[in-house]
Formats: structure tokens, sequence, C-alpha cells
């Protein structure tokens, strides 16, 4: 399978230290940025229930990714003044699109992890 070529319009745009583009990449594919935003591609959920399927992140580190994808614009906060305290949090119509785009790399990444980290995997 031959690669696609890159748009001509960020072909030397993305690949530049200063381009904006960089920042976003490193906020959405960071280990738990890909995480979140496909939890949340799933529906709206609790801070709760977004830490036991993230299995291994820290309250410090889901706080601080879901600050930096909110201030992205990917993800929506809402809450709730009840008594105890309800957050919920969602996609943005941005973040469903991203999360459309995650998905499938996920899921990739899900069926082909044993034969990589296992060194059974051979090139096609």
């Amino acid at each position: 399978m031959k690669a696609s070529p890159l748009p001509p319009a960020f072909a030397d745009g993305v690949f530049a230290a200063g381009c904006p583009s960089r920042t976003v990449l490193d906020h959405v594919t960071s280990k738990w940025g890909v995480l979140i935003l496909v939890a949340l591609s799933e529906g709206e959920q609790r801070w709760s229930d977004l830490r036991r399927r993230a299995e291994g992140i820290s309250e410090k580190m889901l706080a601080q990714t879901l600050k930096t994808l909110e201030r992205d614009g990917l993800v929506s906060r809402n809450a709730q003044p009840v008594i105890p305290p309800r957050v919920d949090y969602s996609l943005t119509e941005r973040g469903y699109e991203l999360s459309a785009l995650l998905v499938p790399l996920v899921a990739w990444a899900f069926d082909n992890a044993d034969e990589i980290i296992n060194g059974t995997g051979k090139a096609k």
C-alpha cells in the first residue's frame, strides 16, 4: 500500500517548529488525550466513569487532560448545581469530528498490538 502524499498546503507548515498544529497534535495524541476522546465518543460521562475507563490515569493527569481538551474546544464540561456536586463531560461538535478519526486509529492499535509488541508482526 502506498502512502498518500501530504496536501501541498501543509507540506511545509506542519513540520515547522512554530506551527500551531504541532501544539494541537501534542494535546490530541497524548496517551491520555486519545483515551479520553475515544471514551467520550460513546457519549457524556462523569469524572469517575472516565477515571475508571482510563485505567492508570491519576486524578491530576485526568484533570489536566480534561482542562486542556476543554480549552481546545474539544470537550464540554457541564457542572450540575446539586449536592453532591456532579460534573459531566462530553465532546463538542469538533470533538466528535476528531474522535471519528481517532477511533479507527485506536482500533488499528488494538488489532495489531500483540504482533507488534511480541515482535511477530511481519512487514506487509
